[in-house]
């Protein structure tokens, strides 16, 4: 039981002592020589996260809503006149006074500020576009306030600079997607965004090895349909054929595309190359020779060939 020691005013009506214990656990007010309860079913004023150290204490005592990277101003300020619906919550005699205001305030913001909250918007559609956890946000929008203030997005287009950054940082968190995918999302070319992640990884000391095929199994088996049993098979493929250096220098698209396609057959979930291949954005012919390589050095050309003449 702990308990805190409080001086107050008042005193006790038994003995006339004014020392007085609050029980936490109990909800009671104690007084401190001879136990009378003064108080009971008290309110728990205490905050709801608990706190082993200093460090944790001061990372998890808040006031108001936590801060964040995600908005240009850390989710802190308040904004005059957001939306049109505000204008007319205002008396008819004030609402030049509240129009002049929140033109001001828009004048006064800095020139970060405006490029922050216009990245960080394109940033938002991004994330949502392409069903990325809360962490890769955070951390995007982090990496991006950082090469702002290192003066990385003068001269390039910030979409470009969002996309690479957004493709680095899933890498290096384990939720990998295409260059295709983020092209396709951001509407800049896959070029572009190859040459501005070369050069803001550079710039940021960025150092991020490929995407293991592995990290590429859970989403690609998602998109087409893909039973648990499939992709945990799949992942088997390529842990034996990693082994086997059988997808040394090959692309983990190619790979995983190919792994999927044999565990799919193996436990009678076959889709065709054509499917595979329209769903992940890699060619067919790929496909192919990922297959012919992995299976070749498996050893189980045969146990394939009869699964597909089952089948057809």
């Amino acid at each position: 039981m702990n308990l805190l020691a409080k001086n107050v005013k008042k005193k006790c009506p038994d003995c006339g002592c004014t020392q007085f214990f609050e029980d936490g656990a109990r909800g009671e007010t104690v007084c401190g020589k001879c136990g009378l309860v003064l108080a009971d079913s008290m309110v728990d004023t205490s905050p709801e996260w608990r706190a082993f150290d200093d460090d944790q204490r001061s990372k998890r005592t808040r006031a108001g809503a936590p801060l964040t990277h995600t908005k240009h101003d850390k989710g802190m300020t308040t904004e005059i006149g957001r939306g049109r619906g505000e204008l007319f919550k205002v008396t008819a005699a004030k609402r030049s006074q509240y129009i002049r205001l929140a033109k001001w305030q828009k004048r006064l913001v800095e020139s970060k500020d405006r490029n922050l909250s216009f990245a960080l918007s394109e940033l938002q559609r991004l994330v949502s576009f392409l069903g990325l956890p809360k962490c890769v946000h955070e951390e995007v929008a982090k990496k991006y306030e950082e090469a702002v203030d290192r003066g990385l997005v003068r001269g390039r287009s910030m979409e470009s600079v969002i996309a690479s950054l957004l493709y680095a940082v899933c890498r290096e968190m384990e939720s990998p997607r295409t260059l295709e995918e983020i092209s396709e999302a951001s509407g800049v070319e896959r070029r572009e965004i190859g040459r501005t992640y070369r050069y803001i990884s550079r710039e940021l000391a960025i150092r991020i090895l490929p995407a293991p095929p592995q990290d590429y199994i859970p989403r690609f088996a998602s998109m087409l349909g893909l039973t648990d049993n499939v992709q945990a098979k799949a992942i088997r493929i390529l842990v034996q054929a990693k082994k086997n250096e059988a997808t040394s220098g090959k692309g983990p698209t190619g790979v995983a595309a190919a792994a999927l396609y044999i565990a799919a057959v193996l436990l009678g979930e076959k889709r065709t190359q054509r499917e595979i291949a329209d769903a992940i954005g890699v060619t067919e012919v790929t496909i192919r020779n990922r297959f012919k390589e992995l299976v070749e050095k498996m050893g189980i050309e045969e146990e394939i060939e009869k699964k597909i003449r089952e089948e057809s």
